[in-house]
This record gives structure tokens, sequence and C-alpha cells, in this order.
């Protein structure tokens, strides 16, 4: 009969004497040390970043906490001859939509509300089984990083987004406009987003595999 082909064995670069570069992705070798200089580009790499977890989780509840009054405060100020008017994202999006703009509102909503929540919420998944050691699902948190990763590439697209909304919510004949404390608030927690994204390293995933399968 034939045999069943095995599945890989997976061997963590660490446990061999290796490491990425994270600037030029070069395979380094530690020798004894817990750190060397990269021999490509120089760059001082470690097998982990240094308090990887930490970092992520400071810029991840900053950018969650900040994540209501991104929402709930006005992003823009508009003061007409006749009136004064606050708009917050969502006020927007629903304003686009009964106006009839359904791709735009669909825009609007998924860049600038479902997308920072979403990566807030996919971050701190990683977060979290990476701090209790977890060895499930692993090579499926390895492409969950590698999407918000991809995304954050993108995440400039959420500001755009609430200026392109600034400019399409109809003002009137005479207006002036004015960003709230809102929009500051939702680049900051974009920004944040980016940070943790970053601080977090990907290679925790698979700590704990030493000739074992993820």
């Amino acid at each position: 009969m034939p045999s069943t082909p095995k599945s890989p064995t997976l061997i963590v670069g660490r446990c061999v004497g290796l490491t990425v570069c994270r600037d030029c992705r070069t395979v380094c070798e530690l020798g004894d040390g817990t750190a060397v200089r990269c021999s490509h580009c120089g760059v001082l790499t470690h097998p982990r970043i240094p308090r990887s977890l930490e970092k992520a989780s400071a810029y991840l509840a900053a950018a969650a906490i900040l994540y209501v009054p991104a929402n709930v405060l006005p992003v823009m100020h508009t003061r007409s001859l006749l009136s004064d008017q606050d708009d917050t994202i969502l006020s927007g999006v629903v304003y686009l939509a009964r106006s009839g703009s359904w791709p735009l509102a669909a825009l609007v909503f998924v860049a600038s509300i479902l997308v920072p929540l979403l990566k807030i919420l996919a971050i701190g998944l990683l977060i979290w089984m990476s701090a209790r050691a977890s060895s499930r699902h692993r090579l499926a948190r390895a492409r969950l990083y590698r999407l918000v990763d991809f995304i954050g590439r993108w995440s400039l697209l959420d500001i755009y987004a609430v200026m392109m909304l600034v400019a399409l919510v109809q003002m009137g004949s005479v207006a002036t406009v004015q960003p709230g404390s809102g929009a500051l608030a939702f680049g900051t927690v974009v920004v944040l987003t980016l940070l943790a994204a970053e601080s977090f390293d990907p290679r925790l995933i698979w700590d704990g595999v030493d000739n074992a399968h993820g």
C-alpha cells in the first residue's frame, strides 16, 4: 500500500541560531548573543522585538479608547448664514445614504468605521493568544497578521474617506467647514493601530514550536 505523506516539520529559526532582519529580511546567524548586526544593512537585529507585546498592547489600548470619541465626537463643524451644524462620521454616512449615494456611504462606513474596528479586534486577538503562548491556529494567526499588515499599508484611506465625507456632504451655498475633535481622534486611532501592528512581532506566534506541528 502507498505510504501516507508526512506533514512538514516546523522548526523555529531561533532554535537553530537564526533570525531575520525586519528591515531588509536578511537571514542572520545569532551566534552566542541575543542580538546581531545584520550583515546586509547593519541594523541591530533581535530574535524577537524587545517588549513586543507590551508596546503593542499599549498602542492598541490607546487606539481602542480613542475609537469611541472618534465616532461620537463631530469630525466637522459647518457654519452657514442660517445655522451651525456638527457632523460625526456616522451622521455623514446616514446623510449620504439618504441622499442616494449608497456606494459612497458604504465606502465611508467600511473605511472609517468597520476597518479600524476590525483592525483593533484582530491585533487584540493576536496579542492575547501570543501572550498565552497558545498553540492553536498558528497558521491562521500568521495569515491574519499578514492581512492586518497589508491593510495597514492602506490605512490612510480611512483619513481620506473622512476628508471626502467633509467634501461630499452638502453644506448650502455659503458655508465654512472646520475640523472637529473627532477628526483628530480618528487620525490618532489610525496612527496607533499602525504602531500596534508594527510593534507586534509575528514570530511570537510560533514560539513553543520545536519540531512540532502548528
